[in-house]
């Protein structure tokens, strides 16, 4: 089973690349749940706390891209040390001005600026695997490899975050993830014999334009799936909570992210016979499905068992969802294009986990648990809209 993964971890700069950017992504896990722990554990205050935090994700999701182009334009080696410079500078201004009490707005802007600087590691190693590979089976591994990166990075990032800012000063969590996401964003960045040719400056550009249709349709599919996630861990913890039980909304949510690495592994060390539209379609349909299941559960037991059957949709989702934007977007603007998926999903976190907040103390945990069935169906819709991609494009 794990066969494909071995063969094309053992080329050239593979394992390095990507142990590297696991190391690098492991603050997007971290990062706001550090800044939330910190600002609550000074002022008391978890509305404030969520203030603070959206704000750095809201830098990120509008800076991403940005970024995507600018390391498609410059190369990897040039934007990686600076962006983690500013992240990690964000992050230390971060714990200093709730340390030292600054008022607002400086808490805001200081997280703003991590949010701003914190590197899409996750783009540019999908680049990389880009760079490095034409078979198309072993792109499909290479991003299901990813996928299940991503997922191990949002297992242990949280519980992470979460022992260091308890069992040590409530700094601490930031700090680490500060330092983390610089130190893998500088051995990444010195990598440079897997990294990808920067795009050209001239005329090549214009011939090959961004395919946006497709790409927003795309990035659509991220903010449903960004709905999803952030109604979803909203609404377990008040389902635990409800159950006399918060303790075991993170269980719950660990079995959730279980299952989603779980079907990586599986996708990524088998042949895909169906093409990358087809399979987002069905998995973002199967993921919403299950979903609707859990509004009509009674206990903790059979929300985590559907938890984690649900799981099992996620990372076929991302990676059909990846695939299809290698193949809509031109090679020398691969990195933007992925950013936008990271900011679609970055952009359904807060809306989700605002309106299944309202849910919840309006008609209880239950109910709330359709909003990231709503959240669902607009990927679905949004994947319906997409035509199958051509040689490049949409």
């Amino acid at each position: 089973m794990l066969d494909p993964y071995r063969r094309i971890l053992v080329l050239p700069g593979a394992l390095a690349f990507s142990l590297a950017g696991l190391l690098a992504r492991a603050p997007i896990s971290m990062v706001s749940l550090g800044i939330v722990l910190l600002v609550a554990d000074r002022t008391g205050s978890y509305g404030y706390a969520g203030a603070v935090a959206a704000s750095q994700v809201v830098a990120g999701a509008v800076c991403t891209p940005v970024q995507g182009r600018l390391m498609d334009r410059f190369g990897q080696f040039r934007l990686l040390p600076v962006a983690g410079t500013v992240f990690a500078a964000g992050v230390l201004a971060t714990a200093v001005a709730v340390e030292s009490g600054q008022a607002a707005p400086v808490p805001h802007v200081c997280a703003a600026v991590a949010g701003a600087g914190l590197p899409p590691v996750g783009s540019a190693v999908r680049a990389r695997w880009r760079h490095l590979l034409e078979d198309r089976a072993q792109l499909d591994t290479a991003f299901a490899l990813e996928a299940v990166v991503d997922e191990i990075v949002f297992v242990v990032g949280p519980v992470l975050v979460t022992l260091l800012a308890t069992q040590l000063p409530a700094w601490s969590g930031l700090a680490v993830a500060g330092a983390l996401g610089l130190t893998g964003a500088l051995v990444l960045a010195s990598q440079r014999a897997t990294e990808p040719p920067v795009a050209p400056r001239g005329g090549d550009r214009r011939r090959t334009p961004m395919s946006w249709p497709g790409l927003a349709c795309l990035a659509v599919v991220g903010a449903g799936l960004g709905g999803i996630f952030g109604a979803t861990e909203v609404v377990t913890v008040a389902f635990a909570d409800e159950a006399g039980t918060t303790a075991a909304a993170g269980p719950m949510l660990a079995v959730w992210a279980t299952g989603s690495l779980l079907a990586g592994l599986i996708i990524g060390a088998r042949t895909q016979q169906r093409h990358a539209l087809t399979r987002l379609r069905w998995s973002i349909a199967g993921l919403t499905a299950a979903m609707a299941v859990l509004a009509f559960l009674p206990g903790i037991t059979s929300v985590t068992v559907v938890l984690f059957v649900a799981g099992f949709a996620i990372a076929p989702t991302l990676i059909a969802t990846i695939s299809l934007v290698e193949q809509t977007v031109p090679r020398s603007r691969l990195t933007e294009g992925i950013s936008w998926i990271s900011t679609g999903i970055a952009a359904g976190v807060a809306p989700g986990a605002a309106i299944s907040g309202q849910v919840i103390d309006a008609a209880g945990a239950s109910v709330a648990y359709l909003v990231p069935v709503a959240s669902g169906l607009l990927a679905v819709l949004a994947s319906f809209m997409l035509r199958r991609p051509s040689a490049r494009g949409l």
